[in-house]
């Protein structure tokens, strides 16, 4: 099986907001979970600022939280 292609996401100019949804979704995957740094290209300070933005989206309703894995 061919390598999934890595899909890069950089965007540096935009601030991070949690009620962005549509914004915040870019870096979750089809299942609802965080892509990680590697995938994204965030540096590491701006990766755990959208990662405490989507868990404040998260625990507002505004996101999903990670679906189950026998569903």
């Amino acid at each position: 099986m061919l390598p999934e292609r890595r899909r890069r996401v950089i965007d540096d100019t935009t601030s991070v907001d949690w009620k962005n949804v549509e914004w915040l979704r870019r870096f979750l995957s089809e299942r609802g979970r965080m892509l990680p740094r590697r995938m994204t290209g965030n540096s590491l300070q701006r990766q755990r600022v959208i990662a405490q933005a989507i868990k404040r989206a998260r625990h507002m309703a505004l996101l999903p939280f990670a679906g189950s894995e026998g569903s």
